[in-house]
């Protein structure tokens, strides 16, 4: 069913099915392990869980763009799958390891390298006792980071196949042991952030072995027949990066945009970083469903635009964004109502607490309403390509609104933490007008990918 003529349906209800289900119970996955690192951690001190939040901003940086480059692989390997292409397509498979294990080395080197001079350029004057163990979890973070590469880059080609139960599978085991090391690491040998870092990157490491594995089997399609294959190629790279360099591009200031918000909050105390923290990690919770049609969306509509296919691109576009802001407002509903029983479990003192309370329920009502049009549908454009126009939009944006109104509503209207969420709703409002203008105008479907 890749290729088909006009009457061919290239994707039935049951095979969106079983693409969306996994991909949903992946997230959640994912989701607990940073429930599981921030909720064990703050049984340590509230400085222990401001300096993992404070790693895992950054973290979520190098995760986004390792992410922004999976997915401008897996869009070209869908282009190919829709265009019956199979040569091409286990070219551009092995081509995307080699992106992914290069840049993430790179990176895991420089951190090793500069990890306190880093994390005292991006989060300023902090606390002691948080730099301590911010250096820590990062140092140990960075040791995961070529594992992340591997592990992202299968998953990927998996998905694109339509197989997402393998990441899911091990994204399960994943947050076992992670859990699991979690518990004996913390709580049997006492030791705090070191035990939640070791605990985080031996789920990782498992996680890349185990799908890089599964993808090497004799019988799969984007199996590495040689080593060879490895080597970079600039004629299959450059359509992966033609996608994955802006798309990386834009996650990047995105989360840099969302490292200065974090250096003003810093600024605000360590009740205000804890509250912070937990609200990041419940926020996360309540996009589940968005980001799960996201990751959905680029098999889909790839393989559409791939076999030429335009107007079944844009109905199941228009299908898998209902199906997201349905279940965005499920989510936020559901958060909106728990949060002070699930701020309370977090151990926080009685100020963080509060504030925390106050920014999730901004959230979940701006959620509802925008965040599926502001994430969920730029990845429909992208699949077709369209992937500079996202970046444009988005990195002025997140600088305009999120990062300068941030700063005038903490500085001049004294708004403290409040502030801060209010300039991110702000700009998803934005996003929103100019990512639905542009998907109705079509001319995302337009770009020769491929």
């Amino acid at each position: 069913m890749w290729q088909g003529n006009e009457n061919e349906v290239l994707y039935t209800r049951q095979q969106l099915a079983k693409l969306i289900w996994p991909l949903l119970l992946e997230q959640f996955l994912a989701v607990t392990m940073g429930l599981a690192d921030t909720f064990m951690v703050s049984s340590v001190s509230e400085a222990a869980v401001s300096s993992v939040s404070l790693v895992d901003t950054l973290n979520v940086l190098v995760f986004q763009i390792l992410s922004a480059l999976a997915s401008g692989g897996a869009v070209v390997v869908s282009q190919y799958m829709g265009q019956k292409n199979y040569r091409q397509m286990k070219k551009c498979a092995a081509q995307l390891y080699s992106v992914l294990l290069i840049s993430t080395s790179v990176v895991m080197i420089l951190a090793a390298v500069g990890s306190r001079g880093i994390l005292r350029f991006i989060f300023g004057s902090i606390d002691d006792s948080v730099m301590k163990y911010a250096q820590i979890y990062f140092l140990i973070s960075a040791a995961s980071y070529p594992f992340m590469g591997a592990y992202n880059a299968g998953a990927a080609l998996f998905r694109a196949q339509g197989n997402s139960k393998i990441s899911m599978k091990a994204s399960l085991v994943m947050n076992v042991i992670n859990i699991t090391g979690n518990a004996l690491l913390i709580y049997g040998f006492q030791m705090g952030v070191l035990g939640a870092a070791l605990a985080t990157l031996a789920g990782r490491v498992f996680s890349a072995i185990w799908v890089t594995m599964r993808q090497q089997k004799a019988d799969h399609p984007f199996r590495i027949e040689r080593l060879a294959d490895l080597k970079p190629q600039r004629e299959l790279i450059r359509p992966i990066l033609v996608i994955g360099i802006p798309s990386g591009l834009e996650n990047g200031m995105f989360q840099i945009g969302k490292l200065c918000v974090s250096s003003l909050t810093a600024t605000l105390g360590t009740s205000a970083i804890a509250a912070n923290a937990v609200a990041n990690t419940v926020a996360t919770v309540a996009n589940i469903p968005g980001n799960t049609i996201g990751l959905a969306v680029i098999p889909v509509i790839g393989r559409c635009l791939g076999a030429g296919e335009k107007k079944q691109a844009r109905q199941y576009a228009k299908l898998l964004l209902g199906i997201a802001a349905a279940g965005l407002a499920v989510m936020n509903i559901a958060v909106f109502i728990t949060i002070p029983a699930v701020a309370q479990a977090y151990h926080l003192t009685q100020a963080a607490k509060q504030m925390c309370i106050e920014v999730i329920r901004l959230f979940c009502v701006f959620s509802i309403f925008f965040w599926a049009l502001s994430f969920t549908l730029p990845q429909v454009l992208r699949s077709g390509g369209d992937a500079k126009y996202t970046m444009s939009i988005s990195i002025l944006s997140m600088w305009i609104f999120r990062v300068v109104l941030s700063y005038f509503f903490v500085l001049r209207m004294d708004m403290g933490l409040m502030g801060v969420w209010l300039g991110m709703c702000i700009d998803w409002i934005c996003r929103s007008i100019f990512f639905t203008i542009r998907f109705l105008s079509g001319k995302w479907m337009e770009h020769q990918v491929i």
